[in-house]
């Protein structure tokens, strides 16, 4: 039988609440057999079966343990790099049944023993870009080639620029795009970080001018920003634009979300403060509060969101909570590079929890889901997989 210590980790760890010391103890605990088997049987019994169960440990649970973690997690934050590899870690050890569960009746029952079809192998994806210069000149960006010019220097995973000796007279662009099936980390001249996920480009100085705002545009994709305030930018404030928004920030973290194939934007504020302003308004975000935009219809709505969720990507793992099988597979279909068909159109609205490692191979994850019975099959042929 489970101890309550024992329950309320587990709780924590499948609501993404559980502090990195947490973990750990987790991962030691799991790996006796006696342990693993009470661990499968709780989340069975206590998570599986019963989806009340899963809206109490993401809503009610949270006011529970609010108190006693917000300390804790203030001094970890979500980017801390030990906490993702300790949800990595053990969400691999355990085969993702802590954290991936479906909403169907009969979620724990065996599949059939079909083989999937595989004709190619799909890679995960990795850090790599393409350099756009000011004169049109493109350089890419890849893991062991390293560039340098005179105020910028890669090594392959991450580019930085260094601010000019002289201060600059002219505003000078360079373009970073990230392909499908990459990711990549630029340190602009001012300080301010930016990680910049599959799909996504964004345009910025090379230098910024003393004393004037500083202006980027995530012309399309999703970016996390960590903004460098502007105490040590001369009082200059920070501005992002894209083609419906501009985000006015004040030494902040945030992320933006805003592809092209999709009809709404998404800003998560993650600390400090943001205003956000659209073509019938605008709006001031608190931390943990996310605006959805509506480029088609402008009309916007806030609400509060798990900001662990919308920023794991930046962290090495996919976050879902809740999110229908289409919307996942849209998002692994920009990191692994691939195209999704759905044979069967009813498994698209069908609702998964889960997070997952991102440097899994598909195969992985579509075994893991065909493991769960959500799907009966799938196949792999060239860079398109066919859900069944």
């Amino acid at each position: 039988m489970l101890s309550k210590e024992a329950q309320n980790i587990i709780i924590k760890y499948l609501s993404l609440q559980a502090t990195s010391i947490e973990l750990d103890e987790l991962q030691i605990w799991i790996q006796n057999s006696e342990n693993k088997k009470f661990f499968h049987a709780y989340v069975r019994t206590n998570y599986a079966i019963d989806y009340n169960m899963r809206k109490f440990s993401s809503d009610n649970l949270k006011a529970i343990l609010g108190k006693e973690i917000a300390k804790e997690r203030k001094v970890i934050k979500l980017k801390n790099i030990r906490k993702k590899l300790s949800y990595a870690s053990a969400a691999i050890l355990i085969g993702l049944l802590a954290t991936t569960y479906f909403l169907k009746d009969n979620l724990f029952s065996n599949n059939k023993n079909i083989k999937p079809i595989i004709l190619n192998t799909i890679e995960a994806g990795t850090d790599r870009a393409i350099l756009t210069m000011e004169d049109g000149f493109q350089v890419t960006l890849q893991k062991g080639i390293s560039f340098k010019t005179l105020n910028a220097s890669s090594n392959g995973e991450e580019l930085t620029y260094e601010a000019e000796k002289n201060d600059a007279k002219k505003i000078v662009y360079n373009y970073l795009t990230i392909p499908r099936g990459g990711q990549f980390f630029v340190k602009l001249s001012d300080g301010t970080q930016v990680w910049l996920n599959s799909e996504s480009q964004l345009k910025y100085p090379v230098s910024f001018i003393n004393g004037e705002t500083r202006k980027v545009e995530l012309i399309y994709g999703e970016a996390y920003f960590i903004v460098s305030p502007s105490t040590k930018n001369n009082g200059s404030r920070f501005r992002v634009f894209n083609n419906a928004q501009e985000v006015e920030v004040l030494g902040t973290e945030f992320n933006i979300k805003a592809y092209k194939d999709e009809t709404n934007i998404y800003t998560t504020l993650v600390e400090g403060k943001v205003r956000i302003n659209f073509e019938n308004g605008n709006k001031n975000l608190l931390p943990n509060q996310q605006l959805n935009l509506n480029i088609n219809t402008k009309s916007s709505l806030i609400k509060d969101v798990e900001v662990y969720n919308e920023i794991s990507w930046k962290e090495g793992v996919f976050s879902f909570e809740r999110k229908p099988l289409k919307e996942i597979m849209k998002v692994l279909s920009r990191w692994y590079d691939m195209e999704v068909v759905f044979e069967n159109k009813a498994l698209e609205d069908v609702k998964f929890f889960g997070v997952l490692d991102k440097e899994q191979s598909i195969t992985e994850i579509l075994q893991t889901i065909k493991k769960f019975k959500i799907i009966k099959n799938f196949e792999i042929n060239g860079n398109v997989i066919t859900l069944k």
